[in-house]
């Protein structure tokens, strides 16, 4: 799915179901596989709840895993929200996403400051980690 389809996902429902559709989202984060247990996941400092993240760059391809609890549904939203639009893209396409991505999605205003940080965070540690993974 690209960032345009998860922007679609929420901006062609009813203001007052896009936070539902978030918590669609959080429900559907995958779990981090069994070979990746060992990776060396960053934490994102700018999320109020602990969410952690790693990059894997294969053949120009970038994968995503993010472990975050289910008790921060708005954390593990944002990070299936990223999962879903950037996994498995090109290392130019994840290098170049729009940062002003999580604005698009049209959730801005019903949600704390402090949670969009945090999204604006992964964002930007999936960008670093991927330009050093591809040098």
């Amino acid at each position: 799915m690209s960032g345009n389809e998860v922007i679609d996902n929420f901006t062609l429902l009813p203001e007052a179901e896009r936070l539902n559709m978030l918590l669609e989202y959080s429900e559907a984060l995958p779990a981090v596989p069994e070979e990746h247990d060992g990776f060396d996941f960053e934490r994102v400092e700018e999320c109020q709840s602990p969410v952690y993240l790693a990059v894997e760059v294969d053949n120009g391809k970038v994968s995503l895993f993010f472990d975050a609890p289910r008790e921060a549904p708005t954390t593990r939203g944002f990070a299936s929200v990223l999962h879903s639009a950037l996994d498995q893209s090109s290392v130019e396409e994840v290098i170049n996403f729009d940062d002003s991505f999580p604005d698009k999605l049209g959730i801005a205003h019903l949600i704390s400051p402090l949670r969009m940080r945090g999204i604006r965070g992964m964002i930007g540690r999936i960008k670093r980690l991927t330009r050093e993974l591809s040098e």
